[in-house]
C-alpha cells in the first residue's frame, strides 16, 4: 500500500512539472509573439509616419555616343528625404553627380524640379531644393548617431529599383565603419553598417531609428558574388550630415583637412617590413607620403622598395593628439571630426624603435588632385 502511494505521489509530481513545463513555454512563445507584433505595429507606424517626408530622385544620364541611331539618354534614380520646410532635400553626391537640376516624386505622385544647392563627394552628401513653393513638407529630425548602438532596431526606406516607397528592416551591425568611396581617392569615416536591404535606388534614403529620427543615410549596399544583397548595408551617420549639409546651403561645399599620406592599419604580416618589430605591435603603417604635401613637409616617412623589390617600413603611427591609435578607421574619423584645414595635428610616430612627436599642419583635400593615393587614403 505504502509502495503504491509513492508511485501516485511520484506520478502526480510528474505531472505537475510537465503541466508548469508546458505553461511555461507558452507563456515564452506569448511574450515573444506579443514583442513581434509589438515590432511591427511600431515600423508599420513609423512608415506611415514618414513615408510623406522620403522622395525619389531621378535625372538624365546621356550615354557615350556609339554612332548608333539607338543613342538615348539612361535615367539614374535615387532616394532622398526632406531637410526643412523650405523645400530642402538630402541625399547622396552620386545621386545627383554634377546635375544641376534633378526631379523630385513624392510617394503621392507629385513630382517637382529641384536644383543642386551644394554637394561634397568626399562624404558623399548633396543638397538639393525644390524650386516650387510647397505648404505641408513635413522634416525628418537628425538624430544623435553617436548614440546609435549595436543591435539597436533600424529602418531603412527608399525605392529600390525605383519601387517607391520600399521599407526593410534591421539592426545595426556595427558602427566606425571606413569604407572606400567610388570615385574618390578617399574614404568615407564613420560609417554605420546594417543589414537592413540597401539595394540601388535607395542610395540617399534615410535608416531610422525607432523614434522616427534619421540615423544615417543609406548609402551603398554590398553585393554577393551572385548579384543579391550581402546582408551588409552601409549609411553615412546623421551627426556628419549635421555638421556639413549648413555648410553645402551656405557656400555650396565643404573642405575637408588633407594628411597627405596612403596608409593602413598595421598588420602581423606588414611588421615582417620592419627589423625586429613584435608582430602584435599596434599603430596605423604609412606606407607613401605625397610629395609637398602636409607630411611630406613635416617630415613623415613612407615605407622603400630596394633593389630586390623587398618592401621596408619607416614610420608607424601610434597616437594622434596623445590619443593612441590602433586601427586607421581611427585616425581618419578624428581628423575629419576634430580638425579643419590649416589646423596643427600632433602624431606620434614610432621609427627606427624609438617614438617621435611630428606637428603636421593640415591641408585642404581639395587642393590635393596631384595626389597618388589610391588603395589606402586617409582624409
Amino acid at each position: 500500500m505504502k509502495s503504491q502511494l509513492i508511485i501516485i505521489l511520484t506520478a502526480i509530481i510528474f505531472m505537475s512539472s510537465f503541466a508548469m513545463l508546458h505553461v511555461g513555454k507558452l507563456e515564452i512563445f506569448a511574450q515573444k509573439e506579443n514583442e513581434s507584433k509589438s515590432t511591427a505595429d511600431s515600423s508599420s507606424k513609423i512608415f506611415k509616419d514618414v513615408q510623406g517626408s522620403v522622395v525619389q530622385i531621378t535625372r538624365e544620364i546621356k550615354e557615350a555616343p556609339t554612332g548608333a541611331p539607338g543613342d538615348k539618354n539612361v535615367t539614374s534614380l535615387g532616394s532622398g528625404f526632406v531637410f526643412d520646410k523650405e523645400g530642402r532635400i538630402i541625399t547622396n553626391h552620386h545621386v545627383v553627380d554634377d546635375s544641376k537640376n534633378v526631379d523630385v516624386t513624392f510617394i503621392d505622385g507629385n513630382r517637382y524640379v529641384a536644383s543642386v544647392l551644394g554637394s561634397d563627394p568626399f562624404n558623399d552628401i548633396a543638397v538639393i531644393k525644390i524650386k516650387q513653393n510647397i505648404s505641408g513638407l513635413r522634416p525628418l529630425p537628425l538624430g544623435n548617431s553617436s548614440a546609435v548602438e549595436v543591435g539597436d532596431q533600424v529602418i531603412a526606406i527608399g525605392n529600390p529599383y525605383g519601387l517607391a516607397g520600399s521599407m526593410s528592416l534591421g539592426i545595426v551591425s556595427q558602427k566606425g565603419r571606413l569604407i572606400s568611396n567610388e570615385g574618390s581617392q578617399f574614404s568615407i569615416p564613420s560609417v554605420i553598417q546594417t543589414d537592413a536591404l540597401i539595394t540601388p535606388g535607395n542610395s540617399g534614403g534615410p535608416l531610422l531609428n525607432m523614434n522616427e529620427e534619421v540615423i544615417g543615410m543609406n548609402t551603398a549596399g554590398v553585393l554577393s558574388d551572385s548579384g543579391a544583397f550581402s546582408g551588409i548595408g552601409l549609411a553615412v551617420p546623421s551627426n556628419t550630415i549635421s555638421k556639413i549639409v549648413p555648410t553645402l546651403i551656405s557656400k555650396g561645399n565643404y573642405t575637408h583637412p588633407w594628411l597627405g599620406i596612403s596608409a593602413t592599419t598595421l598588420t602581423s604580416k606588414l611588421t615582417e617590413n620592419f627589423k625586429n618589430l613584435s608582430r602584435d605591435f599596434k599603430g596605423v603603417y604609412v606606407d607613401s607620403i605625397t610629395k609637398d604635401g602636409p607630411s611630406d613637409n613635416a617630415g613623415l616617412r613612407g615605407s622603400t622598395t630596394d633593389q630586390y623589390g623587398d618592401k621596408h617600413g619607416n614610420d608607424i603611427i601610434t597616437a594622434v593628439d596623445n590619443q593612441n591609435v590602433t586601427y586607421m578607421e581611427d585616425l581618419v574619423s578624428y581628423i575629419d571630426e576634430n580638425k579643419r584645414p590649416g589646423d596643427k595635428l600632433d602624431l606620434t610616430v614610432f621609427r627606427n624603435h624609438s617614438y617621435s612627436d611630428i606637428n603636421v599642419v593640415l591641408g585642404d583635400r581639395n587642393n590635393s588632385t596631384k595626389s597618388e593615393e589610391a588603395k589606402h587614403p586617409n582624409g
